[in-house]
């Protein structure tokens, strides 16, 4: 969720304010088939321009054949080995288009028992607006930002979506011409030949990179980015926020107190909810907990590190970035994913060490004042190699106050601000009928109350 700045001056300038990330989902192995779509655009090097809405999505009941074909693709639980998991699994609308298939541990089970991943499921929401990887400079600061997965190393929606279908703690499947069979004999086989060709199945390689042309497709459309939220319905004049919530949008801004909105943009003042997405899609590292309910975490020398792997090499950094910055200043960094429907998921951040989204909230307003509450007696970060404790951000609000001036946000505060965000779930992703049980280690920190 989070990525580090560096040669940074302390700027009042909204854009270059840090706020207290609360990322969201988590990630999934990515293949190396080609996109054959059409190719994104390049992305500005400006953050506004990065985030440039595409064109209108269609509504879900004006699929195209290609957006309908990806839908039921999406949702085949036979394309699994063995078969039971579809991609719908870990990104059900009910959590926020997240979910864990099940697991209740903050990271995703796979199509067996023993399959457990390393990452929390990254919603599949919104997901047109996110742009291609790049290292973005401005002035002194040098940013990663974009791409698909915690990590970036996808950089197409396209290539992001076959990535699960070849991951063995995921779908399992062996290869590509294994997914393709499966497609051949779906109900839905016909389709995929009247869209791709009536000979696409005689060549498997380019049937599944369609099979993620498909995927993309379904999730660019406005079943995965309705914008329906009480907040949209609000910057339209449709609806009031209560007091809480008001006042939770006011410290969430606030430069002083939460300085959310640094991060996580917002433009209340303009109605189109598109300007408001609650990301600059940029890494940071802010200092997680170690989640030891994930399998590898037993082994106290595993040490996730984001942009610089397991799940990715690190990437070569570009002529645009200054000579003197080194792709080690990057480690421990993962992209910040947007807030949009954050209160329905059951688990936050990359390792979904959080199953209470107060939890999170509180985290970033207590990091410096109790650490002890957050990493144990030695009150020091504690899932990241000592190599790369220093890439933690610690130089802005709320990160850079003492620990002697107490907690950054009062309890009230708090609660507040849990209550705006909870004005970011879309409509159709609002729960309904009674709520879920508590998930098992719904407080999962040993050292938490």
């Amino acid at each position: 969720m989070t990525f580090t700045k560096f040669s940074r001056a302390h700027s009042s300038s909204a854009l270059r304010v840090f706020c207290f990330s609360i990322s969201l989902l988590g990630g999934i192995s990515v293949s190396q088939a080609q996109n054959q779509g059409q190719p994104r655009q390049q992305p500005q090097s400006q953050i506004q321009a990065a985030i440039a809405p595409p064109a209108p999505a269609t509504t879900p009941t004006s699929f195209t054949r290609l957006e309908n074909l990806g839908s039921q693709i999406f949702k085949d639980q036979a394309l699994s080995e063995p078969r039971g998991t579809s991609c719908n699994d870990c990104h059900l609308f009910s959590s926020g288009f997240a979910g864990n298939n099940g697991s209740r541990i903050g990271v995703a089970q796979g199509s067996t028992p023993q399959s457990i991943g390393g990452r929390n499921a990254m919603s599949n929401a919104y997901t047109s607006f996110i742009p291609k990887f790049q290292f973005r400079v401005t002035g002194e600061d040098v940013d990663p930002v974009g791409g698909f997965f915690w990590d970036g190393r996808a950089d197409t929606a396209e290539l992001q979506a076959l990535g699960p279908l070849l991951n063995a703690l995921e779908m399992n499947n062996k290869d590509a011409a294994s997914v393709v069979r499966k497609i051949a004999a779906a109900p839905y086989a016909q389709m995929f030949k009247d869209e791709f060709g009536s000979q696409i199945f005689n060549n498997p390689s380019l049937a599944f990179q369609k099979i993620g042309v498909a995927i993309a497709a379904f999730e660019r459309t406005s079943a995965l980015q309705p914008f329906s939220s009480k907040y949209d319905q609000f910057i339209q004049g449709k609806a009031k926020l209560t007091p809480q919530e008001s006042n939770g949008m006011k410290v969430f801004m606030d430069v002083n107190k939460g300085n959310c909105a640094s991060c996580h943009l917002m433009n209340p003042n303009s109605s189109k909810p598109s300007d408001s997405l609650f990301t600059d899609f940029a890494f940071y590292a802010t200092g997680i907990p170690r989640n030891m309910a994930i399998p590898r975490n037993a082994n106290p020398s595993f040490f996730d590190l984001g942009l610089c792997g397991p799940d990715r090499t690190k990437p070569s950094l570009t002529s645009n970035v200054p000579a003197n910055i080194s792709i080690e200043k990057f480690c421990g960094t993962f992209r910040m994913t947007s807030l949009r429907n954050t209160a329905e998921r059951k688990a936050w951040m990359h390792n979904g060490f959080f199953k209470d989204l107060r939890d999170v909230v509180s985290f970033y307003a207590t990091r410096n004042s109790d650490p002890k509450r957050w990493y144990g007696p030695k009150g020091v970060a504690n899932d990241l190699p000592a190599a790369y404790v220093g890439n933690i951000i610690n130089d802005r609000v709320p990160f850079n106050r003492p620990a002697s001036a107490g907690p950054t946000l009062t309890v009230k505060e708090i609660d507040d601000v849990v209550a705006f965000l909870k004005t970011l779930s879309d409509a159709q992703a609002q729960p309904q009928g009674p709520a879920q049980a508590p998930l098992f280690g719904v407080r999962n920190n040993p050292f938490g109350n």
